[in-house]
């Protein structure tokens, strides 16, 4: 009798992640595919940084967000969210600077 409901349990759990994580759709798109205004959005909060990629993130089908990966002209990297619209979401912005150098063993 255990097992049954334990089976039970593990089938509904599977069920509910798998139809959870299918409402997520992640791709990386150049910029050039970026709605204009969501393209303006991202570049006015890119703090002078290069634009290194975007996420276009798709949500249950109806939502459309953008990440773009930004490098500051400090080697600083950030995380601008904005939506399709080009409305400004958020900045995250990483503990990691980025460093385009190789490290030379001694």
């Amino acid at each position: 009798m255990n097992v049954k409901i334990l089976v039970l349990i593990t089938l509904m759990v599977l069920f509910f992640v798998t139809s959870s994580s299918a409402d997520v759709l992640d791709e990386n798109v150049p910029l050039f595919q970026v709605p204009e205004k969501a393209q303006h959005a991202i570049k006015e909060h890119s703090q002078n940084g290069m634009i290194e990629n975007i996420e276009k993130r798709t949500m249950k089908k109806k939502v459309i967000i953008y990440k773009a990966k930004v490098i500051k002209p400090d080697g600083k990297i950030i995380e601008v969210t904005v939506e399709e619209d080009g409305t400004f979401v958020e900045t995250q912005h990483s503990h990691k600077p980025h460093s385009h150098r190789l490290k030379l063993r001694e």
